[in-house]
């Protein structure tokens, strides 16, 4: 396998040159775009890596699944359902124009800035750094890293220019959909986006994906089995935005990315895999990442489909 990876980096090196680090957040233009990392964890807990694997960066979006998960676990599936759907919606992940009409929970998914926002009132915690302190000790559970912590500089970099996604809680209150105060809920989003994380970590909490919420090491069931598969299945729809489709057909298995570089992608019964690179395409998804998880898709034959 590692002889595998090592390929696949070689190969797809080249298409770090094709997209461009984010600047949007100030803090996370400063990333190398040279970096390009791989890591698998099998079905047996084992590890496999290759280039930047074990590089830091900040999970960013990639952040949405669990806040998903704990908002399932929390609050259930029908008090989810009731706030966001699960159709992609075919446009950027941090758009407005989602219907002409007004807005609903039918209109956005959980994959999207909105979305992840509006989750964030069904986690449980009579603060909002009670919520975030919950969701980091999910992280680090399910990647099975203690050490995960905040990137104090990114989120500061996030939270002081979040204009977009100010407007987005806006436009959420405004229609309706939540009640909390701003500022406390978009603090906990931005600092939630910004923990640090690595290839391995995301590979390994794919991995507890791909096997419905049982830790395949231990044993353990960390989360119902009916929250991986809706989970699994939104991931599958609306993970890497309105590119899902595309990566659908031509990598194949539910995955999620950041704009950070990371996107982690789960092999139901398998695997999980992450892939790493900080130059991005216009959709805000990794260009070499997503080649490097085509390659291995292909050379191992991973299409769900």
């Amino acid at each position: 396998m590692n002889t595998i990876l090592d390929q696949i980096v070689k190969e797809c090196r080249e298409y770090t040159a094709k997209g461009h680090v984010a600047t949007y957040i100030p803090q996370l233009a400063v990333a190398d775009p040279n970096k390009i990392g791989i890591c698998v964890v099998s079905h047996s807990g084992e590890t496999y890596c290759a280039g930047d694997c074990f590089d830091k960066f900040t999970v960013q979006s990639v952040i949405k699944p669990l806040i998903l998960l704990l908002a399932l676990m929390d609050s259930g599936p029908e008090k989810v359902r009731a706030l966001v759907g699960v159709e992609a919606t075919g446009k950027p992940f941090d758009a407005f124009n989602y219907s002409d009409l007004a807005l609903t929970g039918a209109h956005i998914n959980p994959m999207i800035n909105t979305g992840a926002i509006a989750l964030c009132t069904l986690i449980h915690g009579e603060s909002y750094d009670v919520k975030f302190a919950r969701l980091l000790e999910l992280t680090r559970k399910l990647a099975g890293n203690q050490e995960a912590e905040l990137d104090r500089a990114v989120y500061l970099s996030e939270k002081k220019t979040g204009s977009k996604n100010r407007a987005l809680v806006y436009m959420l209150k405004a229609y309706g959909m939540i009640d909390d105060p701003a500022e406390e809920l978009l603090d906990c989003y931005f600092r939630a986006c910004s923990i640090l994380v690595s290839c391995r970590d995301l590979a390994q909490i794919a991995n507890v994906f791909a096997h419905h919420g049982r830790d395949p090491l231990s044993g353990d069931r960390l989360f119902p089995k009916e929250f991986a598969r809706y989970v699994n299945a939104t991931l599958a729809t609306c993970g890497m935005y309105d590119g899902s489709g595309e990566f659908a057909l031509n990598v194949g298995f539910p995955a999620k990315s950041g704009v950070g570089g990371g996107i982690m992608g789960v092999i139901p019964n398998k695997m999980g895999v992450a892939a790493f690179s900080p130059a991005l395409d216009k959709r805000g998804n990794s260009v070499a990442g997503i080649r490097m998880l085509e390659r291995l898709s292909q050379s191992l034959e991973l299409s769900i489909f």
